[in-house]
């Protein structure tokens, strides 16, 4: 039995992005809000980004001004290798079947992450494609970001360009330098017509590899924390090393592995893997 109805799997086509309520159950769901909230408590007693991942990154990053009184607790790298909870949503929930639905039979686990923003949080996440930081062969490539809190209009929603999927691929280089963001024109466009993505905890948002999407700081009192799992259609083979290697990284979370590569046309310039614990000092350096 199908995920997803004929008319959800066509609005995503047609939209590049689609918010579905109950991904998990809600046992699971209570389980994966307890494992970030110990994560939060955690961070209160460090000062700077900690915990190493297999790269020798960190696998906790924390926001400016974070502290023990107000932390900042703002990503949290491959948590499915030290969360039974994440693992079992990413690799084996309503989510995954939906994700199926929309590239499988055959379907590998590419990253996962956390992505928080905690109550006063100033992270802004500027425009851009997630193509152009994976590259790989074709483009069968859908990010689920799954609501672990109630996601609304004021605490830093993702806000996405419906149908940019279809078109261009957006450079994130910027006069010789790697800025992991389109260009200030094309930012500017994307505001103008963007839409919010938005859902009660336990929704997940799937969003096609390029479509243009980012996110404001949260205005509010309420944490917006989303799960990210990046998974790829089987034959899609990746052109660039993943920004956040992890040891279930090609995983099959669904079909069979075939050994078989299938390939699009386009032409970017690969990207530059982050040196500190994520993206956000990418987006975040002089331009």
């Amino acid at each position: 039995m199908k995920a997803l109805s004929q008319a959800q799997y066509d609005s995503f086509w047609k939209d590049g992005y689609l918010v579905v309520k109950d991904a998990v159950d809600a046992g699971l769901l209570a389980e994966l809000r307890a494992d970030f909230s110990a994560w939060i408590d955690e961070s209160r007693s460090f000062d700077a980004a900690y915990g190493v991942t297999i790269n020798n990154k960190p696998r906790f990053d924390l926001e400016p001004g974070h502290s023990s009184d107000r932390p900042a607790l703002r990503r949290v790298n491959a948590p499915i290798e030290v969360s039974d909870a994440y693992y079992r949503a990413t690799v084996d929930s309503r989510q995954t079947d939906m994700v199926a639905d929309l590239i499988g039979p055959n379907v590998k686990l590419h990253h996962t992450k956390i992505n928080s923003k905690l109550p006063g949080a100033r992270t802004t996440v500027k425009w851009h494609q997630d193509f152009p930081f994976t590259p790989h062969s074709n483009d069968d490539l859908v990010t689920a970001l799954l609501m672990v809190d109630e996601v609304t209009e004021r605490n830093g929603p993702l806000k996405v360009l419906p149908g940019s999927h279809r078109g261009s691929i957006y450079s994130i280089w910027h006069d010789g330098k790697f800025t992991g963001a389109v260009e200030e024109a094309i930012a500017e466009e994307c505001e103008r017509d963007s839409v919010l993505s938005i859902g009660s905890a336990g929704s997940v948002c799937l969003m096609h590899t390029r479509l243009l999407h980012g996110s404001s700081p949260n205005q509010s009192d309420k944490p917006r924390t989303l799960a990210i799992s990046v998974y790829s259609a089987e034959d899609a083979i990746a052109y660039s090393p993943s920004p956040m290697p992890n040891k279930f990284e090609g995983l099959m979370v669904r079909g069979l592995r075939t050994n078989s590569m299938r390939s699009i046309g386009y032409e970017i310039s690969l990207p530059q893997l982050p040196q500190n614990a994520s993206f956000f000092e990418q987006q975040a350096a002089p331009q």
